[in-house]
């Protein structure tokens, strides 16, 4: 099965975005969907390795995105993973100094690590951490805490 961001990018239909371009942030979905003016085209971004609690699982997905919200800086900087099946392009996101956004989310306990289409150890390491000490959603076990498992009960 194909995963969810297994389009390339780089075709006519998805041009790849450059490495480093600025982007201004228009809005965060989720906690782990942006949408950003890079280079005067809009985008819808999925944020790599990571899933957030859904709005509707309540109140993680509120916290989740709010807590995004606060971290993320107006223009950001994208390293382009992928692209999935809905168009978006997976990338990593970096705000001020080079803070790896997406990183800071699960370090915060604010998204797990999405294992199905992640192998960066250092995402599995920062969601230990934040595991260890019972960090945002790891603080009160639940499907909260695997995103993907509530969506399966929501079919």
């Amino acid at each position: 099965m194909a995963a969810p961001w297994s389009l390339a990018g780089g075709s006519p239909w998805f041009p790849s975005i450059a490495p480093g371009s600025a982007c201004r942030v228009n809005s965060v979905h989720d906690a782990d969907t942006l949408h950003l003016t890079c280079n005067g085209e809009k985008l819808k971004i999925r944020l790599h390795c990571i899933d957030a609690p859904e709005i509707e699982q309540r109140p993680w997905g509120d916290e989740s995105r709010d807590y995004l919200r606060r971290i993320i800086p107006q223009q950001v900087s994208i390293r382009e993973q992928d692209r999935d099946r809905y168009g978006r392009i997976v990338a990593e996101v970096f705000g001020h100094a080079g803070k790896n956004l997406n990183l800071a989310l699960v370090e915060a306990g604010k998204a797990a690590v999405y294992p199905r289409y992640c192998r960066d150890s250092r995402y599995f390491d920062a969601q230990a951490r934040a595991q260890a000490v019972r960090r945002g959603i790891w603080a009160k076990a639940g499907k909260h805490q695997t995103p993907w498992t509530w969506r399966q009960g929501q079919r």
